[in-house]
């Protein structure tokens, strides 16, 4: 059984790997950090002559953005407007779409790997590649640089046992009576990336394949025929006090939920046991013609450097650098000890974008005909 509940546990017992199969256990006694090349001066100079940058849809308690932001600003000077941080992806390409031109348009997204093909598709993206780019994965990056993985998760439960008695371990069990209305996604899968990964997950938990969410969208037709299913958005409010008991989320998010909750409600995390878990990663984008041209590029420097990619690691998610990280001893020695052995994840595989591509369009088809609420 793997689990985590509100007891004294490590705050990131479900940081899993998933690059490459790579052992935790070779990380218990790194013996340093060889340094970094230092992001160049022209660039951070013309960076703060833009006076700004706009991001969109970045939640401060999601994947650690809360001090990955801080820690920008305090290291260049640049003042970050962190707009409609509770907003969805696809929002944030309605924002490039909308404020397109103006001051006050996006510089760079932060979205599900189905929404960056969407956005390539309708040229919203400008080609920027990092000066890390050889390190991170191709099957995680846009050959022609116009999107890059930033971090990566599993969908989890998460559960506030006051409301929910007995924690629901795999997708047949939240089929169960006794989670009548208690049940939510982050989002609608038609707008959210993490909703649209749980459907997915529910999709292989059910019959279904990476080339066949189909079974995803009837498993929530059928929870929502069962009454099990709340279409109230997920969050950490709704968790604790009860409203949204059982959420489905990545598994960094919903440990977030859970060191949030403690002292408030006793909170279990959980991977879906019986099936295989479904790994996703979200993508940053530069936006074509953005109004902060250089310090977005300053920006995506720092999220690909060391430190920004340590962050991540520091809320739960997993960096897209995490494979170099670990092999040029990056990682430091205190994180490294908090990590649990990889076992139960080895075997995750990402979708293929032409495999997303088409299970977007399945459910655009599907979940408004199967899913009534």
């Amino acid at each position: 059984m793997q689990q985590t509940g509100g007891g004294a546990r490590g705050r990131r017992d479900w940081l899993k790997l998933g690059l490459a199969g790579l052992a935790v256990p070779a990380l218990a006694a790194l013996p340093g950090r060889r340094a970094q090349a230092a992001i160049p001066d022209a660039l951070v100079a013309a960076a703060k002559k833009n006076g700004g940058l706009n991001v969109i849809a970045l939640p401060r308690d999601w994947a650690n953005y809360g001090e990955i932001i801080d820690s920008f600003t305090a290291k260049y000077g640049i003042k970050i407007d962190s707009a409609n941080p509770d907003g969805s992806s696809a929002q944030e390409l309605q924002a490039l779409r909308s404020l397109k031109g103006q001051a006050r348009c996006p510089d760079s997204v932060d979205v599900g790997p189905s929404f960056a093909l969407i956005g390539k598709q309708q040229g919203l993206f400008a080609a920027n590649k990092v000066s890390t780019w050889d390190s991170i994965p191709a099957d995680m990056k846009d050959a022609d640089g116009e999107w890059v993985g930033d971090y990566f998760g599993l969908v989890s439960f998460a559960a506030n046992r006051s409301v929910a008695k007995t924690m629901p371990m795999t997708w047949a069990d939240l089929k169960k009576p006794e989670y009548k209305g208690m049940i939510a996604l982050n989002g609608s899968p038609l707008g959210a990336g993490a909703a649209f990964a749980a459907v997915f997950a529910a999709a292989l938990a059910n019959g279904g394949s990476h080339d066949d969410i189909a079974p995803g969208v009837h498993f929530f037709g059928e929870l929502a025929k069962l009454g099990n299913f709340n279409p109230a958005k997920a969050t950490p409010a709704g968790l604790v006090g009860g409203q949204t008991p059982i959420t489905i989320d990545w598994d960094y998010l919903s440990l977030g939920y859970r060191q949030k909750a403690q002292g408030k409600a006793d909170v279990t995390v959980t991977i879906p046991e019986g099936s295989t878990p479904y790994g996703s990663f979200y993508c940053q984008a530069v936006t074509k013609g953005g109004p902060n041209p250089d310090a977005v590029k300053l920006w995506m420097e720092y999220l690909y450097s060391d430190e920004g990619q340590l962050l991540f690691l520091k809320g739960f998610a997993h960096p897209v650098r995490y494979a170099d990280l670990v092999k040029r001893n990056a990682v430091p020695e205190a994180l490294a000890k908090e990590l649990p052995p990889a076992a139960p994840y080895q075997n995750v595989k990402f979708a293929s974008q032409d495999q997303l591509a088409k299970a977007q369009k399945v459910l655009a088809d599907l979940w408004p005909k199967v899913v009534k609420i």
